[in-house]
């Protein structure tokens, strides 16, 4: 007998921690951050309903922090196990992890010296060491590989698309076999491999942020050049956030296209984001894990102009001329976008560009929704420039991507468990799969267990 609870990722997208049971094991997948809305994110100051140090195996699906950054925290409590990832995971967290201490640290000390923090003194969840100390703990794997983690447990990783290094997750845990999509990537990327279908299951999560919708059936680039002839034209730049691994990449690749077709107006293309660009070098170290060779990711990234020194990017906002930043995080939620917007938010010439996904509560869906001022570090800025929102950009599968790749299976699981979603997504996504294939299917809830025959 398994059995499973729902620790993240059951009511939200963000948080994703499961927990499997078996007599002698317990193995946490995924080891997240909740992000978006307060109430998600005070779950991250809240103890874990198990001891840390009673884990024995923590598996990585991937390395974006609402699934891997909760690590440094875990480790702090007492966990002292392996954590089992794939290479490209590896290498990701050790860029993410620690630049997620800093930046807690970096935003404490802000809090504490602008005295808009309620609490006294602010602290961060974690620090950069914490961060360093918990990579120590990572042990990496390669795709398609049987993994004994513990005495009763193993896992094979199946690569997910997505990202860099992403995996859904084969676990059988006592002699049930469970499949954990993680985050599925879509088919046809130009950039990363479609997600690899499995064909069986005794019981299944499978993830379902755009549980609800499609993507829209257009050009990204196309649309990405008509956004940029539009803003600098009329003297404005193009400020983009960003996710520092995966969509910063996509993006470069697609301006780069656009470049090269002649269709980009003359103007600089800045990185400003130290770990994105680190980021963008090791994807260009890890061919076998995307379509791109070593040298066409060279040759993208050729004419970008890497912002990694703090004072270089303080130069952006002085600097005349139009431009196109992309700049982290994704969902606004914190690092540099937060000052690019202070400075472009209020001019009307310039264009904020939402490229994927922004969670119920961040800065990110507030513009998405149309706010007319964000709070950024305790002051309301006005925003007059144009926002779009492009999301054929994003990295996640969407409706058609989740049940397509469903349709692998050759028979049906046990339970279908639709986590990774808001309520109206995960439900959406529920309702389809019991339409399209008559599985048993239910969207579980925060902190329940269940028991896996």
């Amino acid at each position: 007998m398994v059995e499973l609870t729902f620790l993240g990722a059951a009511d939200t997208v963000t948080g994703s921690r499961f927990l499997f049971e078996t007599s002698r094991s317990r193995v946490l997948v995924d080891c997240g951050l909740f992000q978006g809305l307060k109430v998600l994110r005070s779950r991250n100051r809240k103890p874990l309903p198990v001891d840390p140090a009673s884990i024995d195996a923590v598996v990585l699906t991937h390395a974006h922090l609402d699934h891997s950054g909760y690590l440094p925290v875990l480790v702090n409590n007492g966990f002292d196990g392996p954590v089992f990832c794939t290479e490209g995971t590896r290498a990701l967290c050790g860029l993410l992890l620690p630049d997620s201490g800093y930046l807690q640290e970096a935003d404490a000390r802000y809090a504490a010296n602008r005295g808009f923090s309620r609490h006294d003194p602010p602290l961060p969840l974690y620090t950069r060491k914490d961060a360093l100390a918990s990579l120590e703990t990572l042990v990496p794997h390669p795709f398609k590989q049987r993994i004994d983690i513990t005495p009763d447990c193993w896992i094979t990783f199946h690569r997910a698309g997505h990202i860099l290094g992403a995996a859904i997750v084969e676990l059988v845990a006592d002699g049930t076999r469970i499949v954990i999509s993680g985050d599925l990537g879509r088919y046809d990327d130009p950039l990363m491999f479609d997600p690899e279908p499995l064909r069986a299951a005794d019981h299944l999560l499978v993830e379902s942020t755009y549980g609800d919708r499609l993507h829209p059936d257009l050009s990204a680039q196309d649309e990405l050049e008509r956004i940029i002839r539009r803003t600098v034209a009329r003297g404005g730049s193009v400020i983009i956030p960003s996710f520092a691994v995966g969509r910063a990449q996509s993006l470069l690749y697609h301006i780069d296209a656009i470049r090269k077709r002649g269709a980009l107006p003359d103007v600089p293309v800045y990185l400003d984001s130290p770990m994105a660009c680190s980021a963008t070098d090791i994807f260009c170290k890890h061919p076998d894990d995307h379509r791109l060779t070593a040298e066409q990711c060279r040759d993208a990234w050729d004419d970008v102009i890497y912002t990694r020194e703090v004072e270089h990017s303080k130069r952006l906002d002085t600097e005349p001329g139009s431009k196109i930043i992309i700049s982290a995080s994704g969902m606004v939620t914190g690092g540099r976008i937060l000052h690019r917007l202070k400075r472009y938010g209020p001019d009307r010439r310039s264009t904020i560009v939402l490229a994927g996904y922004q969670a119920a509560g961040t800065r990110g869906a507030a513009l998405r929704d149309g706010a007319e001022t964000v709070k950024i570090h305790g002051q309301q800025v006005p925003i007059r420039a144009e926002v779009v929102s492009l999301d054929m950009l994003s990295a996640h599968a969407d409706q058609h991507d989740l049940l397509r790749w469903l349709g692998g299976f050759q028979s049906p699981p046990g339970e279908c468990f639709v986590v990774h979603g808001e309520a109206g997504a995960a439900d959406r996504l529920r309702f389809e799969i019991a339409q399209t294939y008559g599985w048993n299917a239910r969207v579980p809830e925060h902190g329940e267990t269940v028991r896996l025959g």
